[in-house]
Order: structure tokens, then sequence, then C-alpha cells
């Protein structure tokens, strides 16, 4: 029993199938498929044509070149017999199979001598190179003329001789490229646009899963990635950059929810704390020294939250990369100095000293940033970086290493363990359980921001082996031309 499809059915359906088709033919893989198929045809065209047009040159070159050296030697029978010799010499040479054409007639047009029965009026009038239709002898006047090649020419006493070569193997040669010519046209055109429905058919699939997939990622799965077949093409690079923009996509979303998060919790405490103290002030404070002591508290806690926030936008704003532009050629070694004059008075009231061994290299950099991290890094050495017997110092190198500029702080502290190298880049953490020591956990955080930025990276490991491994921060920097000039120091 045959299933019959209802009415509605049929109408919906081939309205999917032609807006397939449109959405197929609309599509770029098949417009440049369309058009080499066009330039195609149209050269294969050229080239058939011109072979067709050489073919028939050279048939009628060859046909030419025949009729006149038939010309030549009867116009020498008639020089030796006279127009008597000339007759028998056409006649014989008519009655020949595949014979050429002759015909010899008097000045008034009465046939002499010949093998063609009819020719147009007026043709023997017209001396030189002509094509013409004709009948030969014995040929009925129904019957289709056929078409030559002649040349005609004038005797002496007004004669005229007329050979000529039958044109119907140029004809069908004519035909057959003629026929050639139209069917490769039709038959390139037909698997042009096979190949091109199946090719854009096949190049349509991917685009489709790459649209349902952004879709999903869309709608808010962000581990979702760009299907890549593995063939290296365009498509597979774009894909595979697309998805480089998706995991950094991802990770920035994360990263955001893990500040949300940590400043949910991490800036939760000291705006308590502020308010309490507020508070405290107002229902305590008894004199002027308490009040000024109790505001002088909250200014400091404020202060703190502002470096957390002013940090924060800091590193907000170089993994934007809205830093970029400010960023000019510079010397990594100045900065080191820099920093450490002015660290100088609080390594000294903390018992430390700062060690500098500072070679010139040349980076393309943000100064401010730049000095920021430097200063970051310079302060955690000297907040962590003590060793347990007091003392210690910091050392700050900077150096080149092949096409980098390394700038590295150490310090003879405990260190950082190897597991947690990698989280305490991360926004507000710290190792200090306790947190009794003043900090956000957002310096190594900038740091690694701002190396990020500059296309560089930072790297901790320890400064030495032992009990007091210390602590080592690598910040490694594309480095300028060995003849960049230096520019002047800040």
């Amino acid at each position: 029993m045959t299933a019959v499809l209802p009415r509605e059915a049929v109408a919906v359906a081939k309205p999917g199938r032609i807006a397939r088709l449109r959405t197929l033919f609309s599509t770029t893989a098949f417009k440049i498929i369309a058009a080499y198929l066009a330039i195609f045809v149209m050269f294969a065209g050229f080239v058939i044509g011109w072979l067709g047009f050489a073919t028939q040159r050279l048939l009628t070159d060859q046909l030419t070149e025949t009729i006149t050296a038939e010309v030549r030697g009867i116009a020498e029978q008639y020089s030796i017999g006279g127009i008597r010799r000339l007759v028998e010499v056409v006649d014989e040479r008519g009655r020949r199979p595949g014979a050429s054409l002759y015909l010899v007639a008097t000045f008034g047009g009465d046939v002499i001598g010949g093998n063609i029965g009819e020719l147009p009026p007026g043709t023997l009038g017209r001396p030189g190179w002509i094509e013409t239709d004709y009948r030969r002898a014995g040929e009925d006047a129904g019957d289709r003329p056929h078409r030559a090649l002649a040349q005609v020419y004038g005797l002496p006493g007004g004669f005229r001789l007329l050979v000529g070569r039958d044109l119907e193997e140029r004809d069908r040669m004519r035909e057959i490229f003629g026929r050639g010519f139209r069917l490769s046209l039709l038959v390139a055109l037909i698997l042009g646009l096979i190949g091109a429905y199946f090719v854009t058919r096949r190049v349509l699939k991917r685009v489709d899963a790459m649209t349902e997939m952004s879709r999903r990622i869309m709608a808010g799965d962000l581990a979702g990635r760009l299907p890549i077949a593995g063939t290296r093409d365009e498509l597979d690079r774009l894909a595979g950059s697309v998805n480089e923009m998706l995991g950094r996509i991802e990770a920035l979303m994360a990263g955001m929810k893990e500040v949300s998060d940590n400043i949910a919790h991490d800036l939760k405490t000291p705006l308590t704390r502020l308010r309490n103290r507020a508070e405290e002030a107002m229902r305590n404070a008894s004199s002027d020294e308490a009040h000024k002591a109790a505001l002088g508290s909250i200014i400091e806690e404020s202060d703190g939250l502002i470096r957390t926030f002013n940090a924060l936008l800091m590193i907000a704003r170089a993994e934007a990369g809205n830093q970029r532009e400010n960023m000019a050629p510079l010397d990594l070694a100045a900065i080191a100095q820099s920093v450490a004059e002015l660290y100088e008075p609080l390594a000294e009231e903390v018992g430390m000293t700062i060690a500098v061994n500072a070679a010139p290299a040349m980076v393309t950099g943000n100064r401010e940033l730049l000095g920021q991290v430097v200063a970051n890094l310079v302060d955690n050495a000297l907040k962590y970086g003590r060793p347990a017997e007091g003392g210690g110092r910091v050392a700050l190198t900077v150096e080149t290493d092949g096409g980098e500029a390394v700038l590295a702080i150490a310090d003879e502290g405990p260190g950082v363990a190897e597991a947690d190298r990698g989280r305490v880049l991360d926004r507000f953490v710290r190792l200090e359980a306790s947190r009794s020591r003043p900090g956000s956990g957002l310096g190594l955080s900038l740091a690694a921001a701002v190396a990020r930025l500059h296309g560089g990276t930072l790297t901790l490991g320890e400064a030495r082996s032992g009990a007091q491994p210390g602590l080592k921060v690598a910040l490694r920097l594309p480095r300028l031309a060995h003849d960049a000039a230096a520019p002047p120091a800040a």
C-alpha cells in the first residue's frame, strides 16, 4: 500500500528544498567556483574555436595550393595544344574518381568541356578566387547544390577556365568541430555545476556545523569549540583561531567570575572593619584625640581599599590591551635602578639590603606599568623574603638572553612551593593563611598581566638550594635590536 503525503506536507517540503538551493547558490564557495567555471568555459571555447578556425584555414590553404597547381598544369597544356588540347585534358581529368571540378566555356558562357553541370549566373564573369554553389554534370536540378572553392582564369580568345575543389570535407570538419565545441562546453558546464554543488554542499555543511556550535556557545556553552575536520584548509585554520579566541574568552570569563567571588570575600572583611571602626568611634570616642585616631584608622583602611581597586583596574587595563598605545623604547636597567633607589630606605628599616646588577636591556613597553611591576616584586621580596635568622638581601638583576631581556628579583626567604607557583599568579591569592601582613594578593597577578601585555612571560622558581631556597621571579620580555637607541634616563 502506497503512502500518500498530505498536501500541506508537500507544500512545506518544496519550499524547504528551494530555500536550501538558494542558500547553496548564494554561498561564496559556489560563487567562486561558478566564476572559475565561467572562465574555464570561455577559455575552452576559445581554444576549441581557434583549433577549428586553424584547421579550416589549413584545409583552405591546401585546396588553394592544389587548385593553383592544376591551373598551372592546364595552362601549360593550353599553351602546347590550344583550346582543343585543353578540352581533352579537362574531360580526361574530370572523369577520374574524386576528380576536381573543371569547366571550359566561351566568353558567352557556352560550355565546351568539363564535369560541372550548372553554375550560378555570372560566375565565370568574375576572374579570380570564388566560393560558389554548383551541380556536377549528370545531376538533376532538384538535387541539393554543392559548395566549391574555385579559381576562374581568362584564356586568350575570350575563353574561360574554372578549376575548383569541393568543400564538403571542409564543411564536414567545420560541423564536427562545431558539434564538439557545443558538446564540450555543455559537458564542462554540467560537470562544473555538479562539482560546484557537491563542493559547496560540503563547505556549507561545515559552515552549518560551525554556525550551530556558535549558537550553542552564544547560548552559554563556553566550553564548546568549533569543529575541525583535520584537512588543514582555510576553514580549519579559521576554526583553530576562533577556538583559541574562545579559550581566551572562557578563561577571561572564569577569571571574571573568580574576581567577583574574590572581591566578595576579600573586600568584605576590610569594608566590615571600616564600618566597625566608624561605629566604634561614634559610640566610644570621648575626645578629639580619640576621634582623630579613629578617623586616621578609617583613612588608612580606605587607602588600602583604594589601592586594591587601583590594582584591579590596572590588571583589567593590562589584560584588555588598553596600554599598548603608550609603549615606547625603554631600558629595563634604568627602571630597576630607580625602583631600587626608591625602596632602599624601606629595606634599611626592615634590616635588608637591595643589590642591583643591571646591564642595559632595551625593550618596548609602558614605563608606568613596568615600573609598577618591578615595585610590586621588590615590595613582595622585602615583605616575604626575609630569612628566619633576620637580615637578608634582595638581588635585582637585568640581563639579556638571546632575543629576550630578563629582569629577575631574588630573595633569601622560604620561597614558594612548586605546587603553589601557578596559583599565586591568580588574583587575591595569598599563601599567608593568617593574612596578618598588609597586602591584597594582586601584585603577582598584575605582574603576570603586564608580562602578557608586553608579549613576555613571568616565571617563578627557587633562588638557591637549601632549607631557605628563596624565591626568584623572572620577567622575560622581547628585546629590541642591539642598535636601538637608548632613551634618556627617567
